[in-house]
C-alpha cells in the first residue's frame, strides 16, 4: 500500500443535516475529491484517461462513521491505493479532524473501465503507471 496522500477540506454549513452533522452522502464526496486530487497530483487528467479509452469506476464503498463533523471543522482526507493481481484495486481513506480524531474510515473497491468494451481492464496499475508523471503517489 502507498503512503496516504491527503487533501484539506473545511466542512461547509450547507453540507450538514438538521442535527448539524455532516450529511452522510458528503463523506463520499470528500473521498471522491481526495481521489481526483491524487490523480491530478500524480499527473493523470480526465482527458488523459479518456484519450486512453478508460475511466475509473467505483464498484463498492464502505464507510465507518467514527465521530461527528460539524460546520467549520477542518479535516484532512487521506487516500492510499492497494494493488492486487486482478482487475480491481482497493482505496483506503480516512477523514481526520485537525486534532487527530478520526471522523470516518472509507474503503472503496475500484477498477478501470474500457470505455468501448464496457468491461474492466486487467491490471489497472499498469495504466496508472503509464499515465502518471509520479506513480509513487499510487505506491507504484
Amino acid at each position: 500500500m502507498s503512503e496516504p496522500f491527503s487533501v484539506p477540506v473545511t466542512v461547509r454549513g450547507y453540507e450538514t443535516d438538521i442535527q448539524g452533522h455532516l450529511n452522510q452522502a458528503v463523506y463520499i464526496n470528500y473521498a471522491e475529491h481526495a481521489r481526483w486530487s491524487l490523480l491530478q497530483a500524480a499527473g493523470i487528467t480526465q482527458s488523459g484517461l479518456i484519450g486512453k479509452g478508460i475511466g475509473p469506476v467505483a464498484l463498492e464503498t464502505t464507510i465507518r462513521y467514527r465521530r461527528e463533523l460539524l460546520a467549520g471543522d477542518e479535516v484532512e482526507v487521506t487516500c492510499a491505493f492497494e494493488w492486487g493481481d486482478g482487475k480491481t484495486f482497493r482505496i483506503e481513506q480516512r477523514i481526520v479532524r485537525a486534532d487527530g480524531t478520526v471522523a470516518a474510515e472509507l474503503t472503496a473497491v475500484g477498477g478501470l473501465l474500457d470505455l468501448r468494451e464496457r468491461k474492466l481492464v486487467a491490471h489497472p496499475q499498469a495504466y496508472f503507471k503509464e499515465l502518471a508523471t509520479d506513480p509513487a503517489l499510487f505506491g507504484l
